[in-house]
């Protein structure tokens, strides 16, 4: 089967609410995700290529679905900080279809790390088996 040129995006309820708190702060988010969307998650996806700006969340992984984290997130309203912002984006890929669901956005500042709950949560809901430690 050939590579997909195309990742379908989507995103879950609980992201929308947090873009849309963080757009409050950071008036750049929305035109910045399109930015990592096309810098970073399709080039690691569709082009093999790793810029070290997402990582696999190995407790959260397996055949049918893989979490993602992007670490490096260029946010113009953080001038300055380049693409080490702060900002976490969390999401699912689906290797089969190539299919994205953004399941968090977050802020350092504001919290250190993704929220695990959700993840399970999400996994659950999507009728995912994943090994956790």
């Amino acid at each position: 089967m050939a590579t997909p040129t195309k990742i379908e995006y989507s995103e879950t309820n609980v992201f929308q609410k947090d873009l849309k708190r963080l757009l409050k702060k950071f008036g750049t988010l929305k035109e910045d995700l399109e930015t990592v969307k096309r810098n970073a998650i399709e080039l690691y996806h569709l082009k093999n290529m790793d810029n070290r700006s997402v990582f696999p969340i190995p407790d959260f992984c397996n055949d049918e679905i893989k979490i993602f984290k992007v670490k490096k997130f260029a946010c113009k309203a953080l001038k300055g900080s380049g693409v080490i912002s702060g900002i976490r984006v969390i999401y699912a890929f689906y290797p089969s279809t190539f299919k994205v669901d953004f399941i968090e956005i977050y802020y350092k500042g504001e919290k250190n790390n993704e929220d695990f709950v959700r993840i399970k949560e999400y996994l659950k809901n999507h009728g995912s088996t994943y090994h956790s430690k």
